[in-house]
C-alpha cells in the first residue's frame, strides 16, 4: 500500500468538425493531467473512421517524442489517457487508451474509476468465450460495450445499456469512428467536464486540462449522462440521470490540481477552506505554519490566514524525482524521501512549528518527515491533517483496497501522535470536510472516512485463478 492516495486516470477528448493536428492538442491536454497518472499514457486519433493509436509506460514527454506525435497523423478526433495503477497492475498492456475492433467498425475508450462488479462481470465475460489482454476494469467496459453494440442501432444506446450493468466509478470517453462521447457514472464519483475551443469540443477530467489549450469551460458532465458528440453538435441521453450526486472528497483535498474548477467550486479556495477550519478545531501556540509540498501548502495557508501565525516555507522539494512511492524497498524509500524533501533550517530551527499535510494512510513517510522537522532543530512540532482520518477503503478509483495498513484503523490519534513524534495531531473533522468546497453542486462520498458508502460495499471475490500458481489451485 502506497503513502498517498493516488487516483487511477485522467482521461480528455477532442473532436473537430475538420482535419486538424488534435493530436498535439491532446498531447499537451495530457500534461496539464499528468497528476492524475505518471505510470502510463497514450493516444488515440480518428480520421475519418480510421484509428491510429499509441501507448506506453512513462511520463507524457517520454512516451511522446515528436516522431511519435506526427506519426498518429491528423484527425478530426482525438483520446487520450494518463493512468496510475496499484503494483500488481504496472504493465504496458494495462496502458490506454484501448482500442478494439469489431464487426460494426472500431472504438477506443480511456477510464477514471474502478468497478465494483467487475470481477464478476469478467468471469461472466470469460465463460462466454471473451479473451482478456489486460487486468484492468476498462477492458470489461469495452467488451461489454462491443456485445450490446451488435444488437443496438448506436453506439450511445450500447453504451445505456452498458450501464445497466456495470457499478461503481467511470469517467469514460469514448471515440466511435464518427462520433466521441463522454460518460459519467449515476453517482458522480469522478470528474468530467465539457468546454469549447474555436468550435472543437473538448471532454476533460479538470478543467485545467482546458486551460492548457486555451479552451473554454462550458459545464460539468452529470452524474449518469451520456454526452454525444458529433457533426450535428452535441446531445444527451438522460436515462440514467436524477441520482444523488457523490464526487469523491478527495478530489477536493489531494487528487484534483488546485487551479481546476470542479462542480462549480474552485480547488485550491477549498483547501485554503480545510487550513481554516483547521485552525478552528485544533488551535495551537506555535510560531510558524508550514506545508508538506505539494499536498499541504494550501491548507498551511489557510490555518496561518485564521490562526494569524505566520506562514514560511518549511521545505524544498526536488521537482526532478520520481514519486517515493516508486522505490521498491523500505530502505530506498527512506532515502529517496530525504532526496526529495529538504528542509529550510532559518523558517524552522528553534521554533514550535505546524506541519500541515492532507492525510496519513500508513505513516511511515509522515514519521520521517516529522523527524526531518525535529533534525533541523524544531522546538515542537504540532501535525494537522487536512482530512478526517481514513479507516475504511476505497472501492472508487483509488489504490487503497483494504483496511489492514490504514494507520488510524489500527491506532487511535494519540497512538497516531506518539509512533509519528509529534507533541500534537489534529485530524479535520467529518463534519467540516463536508464544507470546504463552498457552492459546490454536489455532495461528497466520505466512506473512507465514515464507511458509509453512496452505493453497496462490494463483496471482495477472492483473487484470480491466473494470479495462481498451478500447484496452488484445488482443482
Amino acid at each position: 500500500m502506497p503513502e498517498k492516495l493516488h487516483d487511477q486516470c485522467g482521461v480528455f477528448g477532442i473532436y473537430s468538425n475538420d482535419i486538424s493536428d488534435v493530436a498535439s492538442q491532446c498531447y499537451l491536454a495530457l500534461y496539464a493531467l499528468q497528476h492524475r497518472g505518471q505510470e502510463s499514457c497514450g493516444i488515440a486519433v480518428c480520421n475519418d473512421g480510421v484509428m491510429q493509436y499509441h501507448n506506453d509506460l512513462g511520463l507524457v514527454p517520454d512516451v511522446f517524442s515528436k516522431e511519435k506525435l506526427e506519426k498518429l497523423g491528423k484527425g478530426n478526433m482525438a483520446v487520450g489517457h494518463v493512468r496510475y495503477s496499484p503494483v500488481d497492475q504496472r504493465s504496458r498492456s494495462n496502458a490506454q487508451p484501448l482500442v478494439v475492433r469489431h464487426s460494426k467498425g472500431s472504438i477506443a475508450i480511456a477510464h477514471n474509476g474502478s468497478l465494483t462488479n467487475a470481477q464478476t462481470l469478467r468471469e461472466n465475460l470469460q465463460l462466454q468465450g471473451t479473451v482478456f489482454h489486460t487486468t484492468n476494469d476498462t477492458e470489461v467496459i469495452i467488451n461489454i460495450i462491443t456485445k450490446k453494440r451488435i444488437n443496438t442501432n448506436s453506439i450511445e444506446n450500447a453504451i445505456e445499456e452498458t450501464m445497466k450493468e456495470i457499478k461503481g466509478a467511470y469517467s469514460l470517453v469514448i471515440m466511435s469512428p464518427k462520433k466521441l462521447i463522454a460518460v459519467r457514472d449515476i453517482c458522480g464519483f469522478r470528474p468530467l467536464c465539457l468546454g469549447k475551443l474555436n468550435g472543437a469540443y473538448i471532454i476533460a477530467s479538470e478543467s485545467c486540462a482546458l486551460d492548457s489549450i486555451g479552451a473554454d469551460f462550458i459545464r460539468d458532465i452529470e452524474p449518469g449522462e451520456i454526452l454525444i458528440i458529433d457533426h450535428h453538435g452535441q446531445r444527451s441521453i438522460k436515462t440514467h440521470c436524477g441520482k444523488k450526486n457523490n464526487m469523491c472528497v478527495f478530489e477536493f483535498i489531494y487528487f484534483a490540481r488546485p487551479d481546476s474548477i470542479i462542480e462549480g467550486a474552485n480547488v485550491h479556495e477549498a483547501r485554503i477552506r480545510a487550513g481554516r477550519f483547521l485552525a478552528e478545531e485544533h488551535p495551537v501556540d506555535a510560531q510558524v505554519v508550514i506545508g508538506v509540498p505539494s499536498s499541504g501548502l494550501d491548507a498551511a495557508l489557510g490555518y496561518s490566514q485564521y490562526s494569524e501565525i505566520p506562514y514560511g516555507v518549511g521545505f524544498i522539494k526536488n521537482r526532478y524525482i520520481g514519486r517515493t512511492f516508486i522505490a521498491p524497498t523500505q530502505e530506498e524509500r527512506e532515502k529517496a524521501i530525504r532526496i526529495k524533501l529538504n528542509t529550510i533550517a532559518s523558517t524552522i530551527k528553534n521554533k514550535k512549528v505546524i506541519l500541515i499535510d492532507d492525510s496519513i494512510i500508513r505513516g511511515t513517510t509522515m514519521k520521517r518527515i516529522v523527524n526531518l522537522v525535529r533534525e533541523t532543530g524544531a522546538k515542537e512540532v504540532h501535525l494537522r491533517i487536512s482530512s478526517p482520518p481514513f479507516i475504511n477503503p476505497c472501492y472508487f478509483g483509488t489504490d487503497i483496497s483494504s483496511r489492514e495498513n490504514l494507520i488510524s484503523h489500527k491506532m487511535t490519534t494519540p497512538q497516531i501522535c506518539n509512533y509519528l513524534g509529534a507533541d500534537s495531531l489534529g485530524f479535520l473533522s467529518v463534519k467540516n470536510v463536508a464544507k470546504i468546497a463552498k457552492n459546490a453542486k454536489c455532495n461528497f462520498c466520505d466512506g473512507c472516512f465514515t464507511g458509509n458508502y453512496p452505493v453497496p460495499e462490494p463483496v471482495i471475490i477472492k483473487k484470480s485463478k491466473y494470479d495462481h500458481k498451478i500447484g496452488e489451485l484445488d482443482f
